[in-house]
């Protein structure tokens, strides 16, 4: 079973998330909270496996709760899928830095939100390749490091420091690109479970959690292919 705690200040709201993932055979919703201090507090003592977020709440909102669950630092980490009604850039931005594994919109479907707790559950980032591209395009630059002249040059120490094979960096630049393992077969001629295994090999490498704080890596590091940026909304 998904051990799920969901955490909204809307009543109706948390009301029907809680009664669509019940309603699920291989989920159980085992707390809910109506501010984001009750969401820690309450985390912290059941161990969710996920804990479905709101952003804006009184008291503590849902980036501050989630840096609290999921952030840097956190020995145990709580798997957080953010849903929200605010479908804006800096939002976004701002969750996945607190450490959220996945980004939700509140007019997705049932069937959306009950397959982004399952994909959270997982270990896997829910977060769709248009939504990455956006946010990159218009976040990039805060994460990517202001490096010498010779770009060139300083992506290909950023590569050698990595520890990445040549085909390992060309999964991590897909990634970055915000590209499903689906599309990264695709594009490198590879199986899927050649693609997962992989991505999992870059992850463990790294020291990354998931495919979110690769993309972030990516871009931080220089690493991400630049050419994939054109285009972007």
């Amino acid at each position: 079973m998904i051990r799920v705690l969901v955490c909204d200040d809307q009543v109706l709201v948390r009301s029907g998330f809680v009664t669509i993932l019940d309603a699920q055979p291989d989920i159980e919703v085992v707390g809910e909270a109506g501010d984001g201090l009750a969401a820690v507090e309450l985390a912290l003592q059941v161990r969710p496996d996920v804990v479905v977020m709101d952003i804006r709440m009184p008291g503590l909102d849902g980036i501050e709760a989630t840096r609290r669950l999921a952030g840097p630092g956190m020995a145990e980490p709580v798997r957080t899928l953010v849903v929200t009604t605010f479908n804006l850039d800096e939002y976004v931005y701002q969750a996945l830095r607190a450490g959220a594994s996945g980004f939700l919109l509140k007019d997705a479907t049932p069937q959306q939100l009950v397959a982004g707790v399952r994909t959270v559950a997982a270990g896997d980032a829910l977060l769709a390749p248009a939504v990455t591209r956006r946010l990159i395009g218009r976040y990039g630059s805060r994460v990517r490091p202001t490096g010498p002249p010779d770009a060139a040059g300083a992506r290909a120490g950023a590569a050698t420091r990595s520890g990445l094979a040549p085909r390992e960096l060309e999964v991590l630049r897909l990634i970055a690109a915000g590209r499903s393992n689906a599309e990264i077969a695709a594009a490198l001629v590879l199986s899927g479970e050649t693609v997962k295994t992989y991505v999992s090999r870059i992850l463990a490498k790294l020291g990354l959690r998931d495919r979110v704080q690769a993309v972030v890596y990516a871009y931080r590091n220089g690493l991400a292919d630049e050419t994939d940026e054109t285009g972007l909304s």
